[in-house]
């Protein structure tokens, strides 16, 4: 029992090991020997539980997508569906790109590996899909299905977008002060309320 228990943290070290080199090499640029050396393991070790890098990458990409669905399940449980459940799920998955390493890495993986482009988004976009049905439930006009599809969309193009500000160290006029998160829901707020002159 006690052998399984310490296989089960050294597995966990390598793999938030791994989640921490891949994040910042990428694929291509991880290097075994530093990932053992970050998890304070031997290769052997490290090669007993993960036979090559891509075994690695595929643990890492696993858990962060579980970190994700784990919570797109919490978001969207007893609350009330629509816009505001898709700002809430949006503002939560651009927070666990700040604060979450494992889900961080994840998809970056996803994205440099062949095959691998879209998987972190089939875990949340169908979530904000159901959310937008609801928010305009009983529309089936063409308009109707144009404007989900063009909000879901949107939530797509601001998630590439975040991730990109969370990569780049959240550079810009307000990263003083507010999270790459704080600053999405800014963001739907002023969607929300519309950007005309007018409306100002």
């Amino acid at each position: 029992m006690a052998t399984q228990v310490r296989a089960v943290r050294t597995r966990g070290r390598l793999v938030r090991a791994a989640a921490a080199e891949f994040d910042e090499a990428g694929y291509e640029g991880a290097r075994l020997a530093h990932i053992s050396e970050l998890a304070a393991v031997s290769m052997g070790a490290l090669t007993f539980h993960f036979p090559a890098k891509s075994a690695l990458a595929d643990a890492v990409e696993e858990e962060g997508l579980a970190i994700t669905k784990a919570l797109v399940e919490r978001l969207c449980d007893g609350r009330a569906p629509g816009l505001e459940g898709v700002i809430g799920l949006t503002v939560g998955l651009v927070g666990l790109l700040e604060e979450d390493l494992v889900v961080r890495s994840s998809v970056r993986l996803a994205r440099e590996r062949p095959g691998g482009a879209g998987r972190w988004a089939e875990v949340w976009l169908p979530a904000v899909r159901d959310q937008l049905v609801a928010a305009y439930e009983g529309g089936r006009s063409p308009r109707v299905e144009e404007l989900r599809q063009t909000l879901a969309d949107m939530v797509v193009y601001l998630l590439a977008g975040a991730e990109s500000q969370v990569r780049a160290g959240a550079q810009g006029p307000s990263s003083v002060t507010r999270s790459v998160a704080e600053r999405m829901e800014r963001i739907w707020r002023l969607a929300l309320a519309g950007v005309s002159p007018a409306g100002a």
